[in-house]
């Protein structure tokens, strides 16, 4: 048993409280409160020496297998030029040696003074050995010569390949990238993990809303991960992105969607999020939706039917409709009281699809961090939107149609980190929707478990519930907006006792593994 004292406590339940002791014992909250009561008088104490502490932090949209492997990877996000960025390629070549494919993240025609993306001919300047390098919103890749030689001709004349340019889009870039995932070895997949896993740790996060399946054979990477997931130091929800209801069902998931198969449209850095209006710098483009209505009902009816929950990428209006929708028809077809389906993004949700979704129960993993993201910054949203762009998200409106929302990352694409998260749903680009520091800090705790069913045992400092916790150097709640992201995470505390790091070797964690069950 272990007293926690000399802290501010944010519990983060829906009464929030502020309190100065906690006690844990066996992993568990056994009080919570400003008074301690005289039986754990003589217990162990931890002086937190005036710090402020809340509940651990929880991802709601990650993809955990790609973040691990570019984390550990070829990372082009920092380029500020082509040179920059050709350097960073060869180095990266020079140090792999065994890489048969070399596979790199981050690329933005925003952060280069050149102003645009790279093309085919910009890879084969750098290097012959195939290079794919995915662009900074997870959707479309570029690819040399190399690369597109060793791809089947039926991605080369699948809808969104341009050979001209190297870029794949759409069908064209899933494919591909299950194509080049088959050469990635398992061992190296069990490493990032590892790695990954120690990153999002060291940021205060121990719930993770992991989108998997992203084309390894026989869904390798989802069931290695969630294997090793049982010996790391963070707790993997895994939605698993396939259409295939029956494969969900064999692994005995109660999940299922997220990105790819499960993505009804594009983003906006390609321009081909589903949008009602169009473009406004094209106004010959609405975007694409990448099914029929009639499709993507169908999915949801047979997930629904099965008891499963529903989690689905939406970035624009029509694609957000469209899953409205299909949730609405599933619900008409089979009711059920608690079903908790997912929008994942929903950037652009005007006030009727906020009535709607508030109506159908449906809840909302957002990702804050892309309102302050060099790699797609206001200025285009402006440029490819109008107006439109300042009511990209509106945090506050939504909240106050009494839906959950909470907040991730989408890593890769923005980098695990529930402190920017948190500063920038505080610091809206629309001010009028900008909602509070405890608003926002419930979105990575509360509603962060709430979404995976996980509120009865974590999300809140409250007794009774598991001993998960981050220790910050900062009150979120005492001090201006605009300076929440200077706040640092001291340190997280699974069941009642510290991260330091994973010290475990690999033999370690496999063994903990073996003997640990899903958690």
């Amino acid at each position: 048993m272990k007293v926690f004292k000399n802290a501010t406590f944010i519990s983060c339940e829906d009464d929030n409280r502020v309190f100065s002791h906690m006690v844990e014992d066996q992993g568990r909250i056994l009080f919570a409160g400003d008074h301690l009561p005289h039986p754990y008088a003589g217990a162990e104490t931890v002086d937190l020496e005036g710090r402020c502490v809340v509940p651990a932090f929880g991802d709601s949209h990650m993809h955990f297998t790609a973040f691990g492997f570019f984390n550990t990877g070829l990372d082009c996000r920092n380029a500020t030029d082509f040179d920059a960025f050709t350097d960073m390629v060869r180095r990266h070549i020079s140090d792999n040696p065994q890489e048969k494919i070399v596979v790199g993240f981050g690329c933005s025609a925003h952060t280069v003074k050149e102003k645009r993306l790279p093309t085919r001919d910009d890879l084969d300047a750098i290097t012959r050995q195939p290079l794919m390098i995915v662009k900074y919103d997870g959707h479309a890749a570029v690819g040399n010569s190399a690369l597109l030689s060793k791809l089947p001709k039926a991605i080369i004349e699948e809808t969104g390949c341009e050979p001209a340019t190297g870029w794949l889009y759409h069908n064209a870039f899933y494919k591909a990238v299950n194509q080049v995932n088959k050469a990635v070895p398992l061992t190296r997949v069990f490493r990032n993990h590892t790695t990954a896993s120690d990153y999002v740790a060291r940021k205060g996060i121990a719930l993770i809303h992991a989108s998997e399946g992203i084309g390894f054979p026989l869904n390798m990477d989802l069931d290695m991960m969630r294997f090793v997931a049982r010996g790391l130091p963070v707790t993997i929800r895994v939605f698993f992105q396939t259409m295939d209801v029956a494969k969900a069902k064999r692994r005995k998931l109660p999940r299922i969607g997220g990105c790819f198969t499960t993505a009804l449209d594009g983003c906006f850095g390609s321009e081909d999020a589903a949008l009602n209006a169009p473009y406004t710098h094209r106004p010959d483009s609405h975007g694409m939706l990448t099914y029929t209505q009639q499709a993507t009902t169908d999915f949801v009816k047979a997930a629904h039917r099965q008891g499963l929950q529903v989690a689905l990428h939406a970035i624009g209006d029509a694609a957000i409709e469209q899953a409205l929708n299909a949730f609405e028809a599933a619900q008409v077809d089979f009711p059920r009281s608690d079903h908790r389906h997912i929008l994942i993004h929903a950037c652009m949700i005007d006030p009727p699809l906020i009535e709607k979704a508030a109506r159908l129960g449906v809840c909302f993993a957002l990702q804050t961090p892309f309102f302050h993201w060099d790699q797609e910054p206001m200025s285009y949203l402006e440029q490819i939107l109008g107006k439109r762009a300042q009511r990209l998200t509106p945090l506050k409106s939504m909240l106050a149609q009494g839906l959950t929302l909470a907040n991730g990352s989408d890593a890769p694409c923005t980098l695990p980190d529930p402190i920017a998260g948190i500063h920038a749903a505080c610091n809206h680009p629309n001010p009028d929707e900008s909602i509070s520091a405890l608003e926002a800090l419930r979105m990575h705790t509360a509603s962060c478990a709430k979404l995976s069913f996980d509120e009865k045992t974590r999300g809140t400092l409250t007794s009774g519930k598991r001993a998960d916790f981050v220790v910050l150097d900062q009150d979120p709640l005492t001090m201006p907006t605009h300076r929440l992201k200077e706040i640092q995470v001291e340190k997280l505390y699974r069941e009642g006792t510290p991260y330091d790091g994973l010290h475990n070797s690999a033999l370690t964690l496999l063994k903990d593994a073996l003997i640990n069950k899903y958690p």
